[in-house]
Order: C-alpha cells, then sequence, then structure tokens
C-alpha cells in the first residue's frame, strides 16, 4: 500500500504542476493578447488540483482501504482531468 500511496502523490503533485502551466499560460496569453487556456480549463485545474492534493493528504494520514481510497480518487480525478482537458 506505501508505493500505491508515493505513485499517488507523485500524480497528485504532476497534477498541481499542470495546473501551474494552465494558469501561468493563460496568464501569459491574457497579457499579451493571444488565446490561451480559457477560464473553464483554468478552473477545472484548480478544482482537480485541490480535489487531488485533499486526497492525498487523507491517504497519507489514513492505513488499509481508507489510505487506498484516497489513492483511487488522486488516480480517477487526475484521469478525468487529463481525458477531458488534455486528450478530449
Amino acid at each position: 500500500m506505501r508505493y500505491v500511496r508515493v505513485l499517488s502523490g507523485l500524480t497528485a503533485a504532476g497534477t498541481v504542476l499542470l495546473t501551474l502551466v494552465v494558469v501561468g499560460a493563460a496568464a501569459i496569453g491574457a497579457r499579451r493578447g493571444f488565446p490561451g487556456p480559457g477560464a473553464e480549463s483554468v478552473t477545472w485545474h484548480l478544482l482537480a488540483s485541490a480535489t487531488v492534493v485533499v486526497a492525498q493528504i487523507f491517504s497519507d494520514r489514513h492505513r488499509g482501504f481508507a489510505a487506498f481510497s484516497g489513492s483511487a480518487v488522486v488516480f480517477f480525478v487526475t484521469g478525468v482531468l487529463l481525458w477531458t482537458q488534455w486528450w478530449g
């Protein structure tokens, strides 16, 4: 189970990093007058990042099935974010 939490922690960190990239691209795009990620994409990334961070903290503070469930939430939310915002 520890390895699952480690992997979900890396996944959560990657999701937060992607969010920072999207927010940065939106800010630069707005400042320089070229199209970038829209408000919808930024909102989805911010909500997903908040969710995975909370789920990862929950997973890190619990053991057993509860920890696994928190990690599963991280994987699921990140998968949905990637599917809908990056590959969709």
